[in-house]
Formats: structure tokens, sequence, C-alpha cells
């Protein structure tokens, strides 16, 4: 057995991927953001450590200072870093200092790596010169020039996007341009759009949209998963292994993954939209995949990998690797997800399927009867058929904890400073401020 640290285990992923770990046998050192992470309780773990949140420069050393302190302290073999999107640059400057003052080996792509696949300009530039396949894109600084490129559009259609974080825009997906000039001119000025705060101006294609996780190590995909996904992604089921879309995925997982080559090793998922008109086979049934964003951290859809400790195995390679030399290891299987079971959240669904389809009928708000019963029937669905991605039967603490401990004080902190909120990602407890 080795010791582990799971970084993120507030989070469904950081949980998921915790458990896996103990059913293998390791030893699991759980840590994460301040003392209400519902990770803590869980059975799987052995200890859990609060680390200091990064808020800038200052705060940047200071949580890379208190993960090396974790570090060191449990005498941690393996870090597997399991990001939030506000923290993925930082885990990268702590891979390095990691890696550089200790013999832990860290699940974490780099900071030049992380940087450019984490911003959306980089990322698609980065694709394009491997010779991949990327929907046209435009870096924007000015207004102006947004509504140049769409004048000469000749057909095809846009969004925008902004570069950094930004929960009030995220939602967004108006396409552009707009029915009139007129109308496309307002859409615009509305938007603050300058050098300081650059935007990107993407292709929009119209088809299905799928995500992707994947484990890398040295370059090597070591456990690989696909599934339809959506802008606010709550339920997840995995495509079949065998099918032409999670291969054609998986088979541009590798080409980026082969392109890194030695040292290349982290969570990488992607985000795809797919050309309908190939994807049902109108051209012998290839899926014209076209690469909208990247995620240099894992994705919630490792829970997927739920009942799948063999997946452990591929970070044990990394260890492998260092034990016995860079030709100790043959060539390497690929794991993907066991079991057909889907995966929801009680929490999220009582809201979106219950509690505002019954408010918005009763207040006679557009829901009618029939809607009503359709929308408390795919809950009652899930509930019976579907998994959720946080309880366990032998480790059901995290679950409640989440629930009645940690949203009820997120919640009570946001209206003490009047602080508003449009939505909430309860798999990765995410509060989106608007």
């Amino acid at each position: 057995p080795k010791t582990v640290l799971v970084t993120g285990v507030g989070m469904t992923k950081g949980l998921a991927l915790a458990r896996l770990f103990h059913e293998a046998g390791h030893n699991v050192i759980g840590a994460d953001f301040g003392p209400l992470a519902c990770g803590r309780v869980s059975a799987a773990l052995q200890k859990y450590y609060g680390l200091t949140k990064p808020s800038g420069r200052e705060g940047s050393t200071q949580y890379v200072h208190s993960l090396l302190d974790t570090i060191r302290r449990e005498g941690v073999d393996l870090w597997v870093s399991c990001s939030g999107v506000a923290s993925a640059v930082e885990d990268g400057e702590a891979k390095e200092a990691v890696e550089r003052s200790t013999s832990c080996k860290a699940v974490q792509f780099d900071v030049a790596t992380t940087t450019t696949l984490h911003e959306k300009h980089s990322f698609i530039e980065y694709t394009r010169s491997l010779g991949l396949r990327v929907p046209e894109t435009h870096t924007v600084t000015s207004r102006t020039a947004v509504l140049d490129i769409l004048q000469h559009a000749k057909g095809k259609e846009f969004v925008l996007k902004y570069i950094g974080m930004d929960d009030a825009s995220r939602g967004d997906m108006t396409t552009l341009p707009r029915p009139t000039p007129a109308d496309t001119r307002a859409f615009v000025s509305r938007l603050v759009i300058s050098e300081d705060r650059p935007w990107i101006l993407q292709q929009y294609i119209r088809g299905p949209e799928y995500c992707t996780h994947a484990l890398v190590v040295n370059g090597q995909v070591k456990a690989f998963v696909a599934c339809p996904s959506a802008e606010l992604l709550m339920h997840y089921e995995a495509l079949p292994a065998d099918s032409p879309l999670s291969k054609a995925m998986l088979s541009f997982t590798r080409s980026f993954a082969d392109a890194g080559g030695e040292g290349f090793t982290g969570h990488l998922s992607f985000d795809f939209l797919v050309d309908k008109w190939e994807a049902i086979g109108a051209k012998g049934g290839r899926p014209r995949l076209y690469p909208i964003e990247c995620n240099p951290r894992a994705h919630t859809a490792v829970a997927l990998f739920n009942g799948t400790p063999q997946m452990v195995e591929g970070y044990m390679s990394l260890l492998a690797r260092r034990e016995k030399g860079a030709n100790g290891l043959g060539p390497d299987g690929l794991e993907v997800p066991r079991s057909a079971q889907k995966y929801y959240w009680v929490g999220h669904d009582l809201v979106a399927l219950v509690l505002l389809p019954l408010l918005s009928f009763v207040l006679r708000q557009g829901t009618s009867l029939e809607g009503l019963t359709e929308s408390v029937s795919t809950f009652a669905s899930h509930l019976l058929f579907w998994k959720d991605g946080t309880f366990e039967v032998w480790d059901p603490l995290p679950c409640w904890w989440l629930y009645h401990v940690y949203w009820p004080a997120q919640f009570l902190a946001a209206i003490a400073s009047e602080r508003k909120w449009s939505r909430v990602n309860v798999s990765t407890t995410k509060m989106f401020n608007c």
C-alpha cells in the first residue's frame, strides 16, 4: 500500500477518487479548502487537512507551503490533484515545488502546460498547431473587432466567450450574428471587451455536446471515459467504450498525450461539439469532432469509474516507473468504466425537477400539469434506478454532510453578505454569483 494524498475531496471527483484508492488498499489522506468539505467525514480517509485557499501571489505561496507541509508530514508517495477551476494554475505551481523538493510524485500538469490548456484561446492555438481540427476562433479585444468579423461570417454562427472567469456570462450561449445588424450591435454593446478583458469569438457548431475524462501518465492514456454533456452537467451516463464517438474522442486525447511526451502527466478533459450530419453516418459514420474547451484537471465524469478500482493501477504506474526504472514496465492497458450505472445528484434534481416545476405550476408561470407530472416522474426514475454521485452505502456521511452542513452554511454566508447567486453546481460545490 502507498500513501496517497487526494486534494479536492469536497467535490464529487475528489471524493470518488479517494474512495477508489481506499478500495484498492492504499492509505488515503484527504485535503481541501476550509473545514466544511463533505469529504472530510469520508470513511475512505485516514486523515483530513485543511489547505490555505490561493488568493493573489501571497495566497498562492501559502497554498503551496500548506500542501508541502502535508506531504512531508504524512510521507505521501503520490499526490492526486483534483483542482477546481479557480486553482488549476496554482496546482501547476505546487506540482513543480512538490517534485522538486520531495520524493512524492504528482498527477498534475506543470504551470506552462496547465496555463496553455486552461486558457480557451491558447488551447485552440495549440490544438491547431498539432494539426487537429478546431472550430474557427478569434481572440477579440474590442466590440469593433467582433462586429467586423461577424460582418464577414458568410453564413456561420458564433458565440462569445470571456477568456477569464465570469459567472454572469458563462452560461450565455447567444448565437451571433443576431437576426438583424441592429440586434447584433445591441447585444455586443452590452459587453465589456478590451485589451484588459479579452474574449474569444468561436464558431458555433449545431450538434450534440460531449465531454471526456482521461488519466494521462508520461504521455500515455491510462483511463478514459466519454459522456453526453451540457452547459451545466448534472446527469452522467458513459458512452460505450466501443462506440465510434468514444473511439474518436479517445483518439483525439491520445494525439494530445503523444504530443506531450515524457513527463506529460495529469488529468485531461475535453469538451466537444459533434457535427450531427457526419455523426449519424452520412459520410461513413465517422463523427466530425470540434474541440471547444480543455480542462487540464479531473472532471466529475470520473465518478463513472465507481466500482472500477482497477483504474488505480494507472496512477500506480507513475510510482512503478520511478521504482523500476524507465524500462521496468511493459505496455500499459487502458481502463474504462466497468459499470453502466448512471449518476445524478439528489439535491439538484429535487430542486430542478420537483420544487421549481411545482412552484411554477402553482403560480401559473408556464408549467402545465402534464409537464409537472413528467418532471416528477423523471425524478422518481432517477431516485429508483440511478445512483447519487456523492452517496455510498458504506460511506454515507459525506452525502449527509453536503446537504445538512455545507450547503446551508454557504447559503447563510451568501445571505449575510448580501451576495446574490443564480445557480449552484452540487457536484463541484460551486456557487455561480450574479
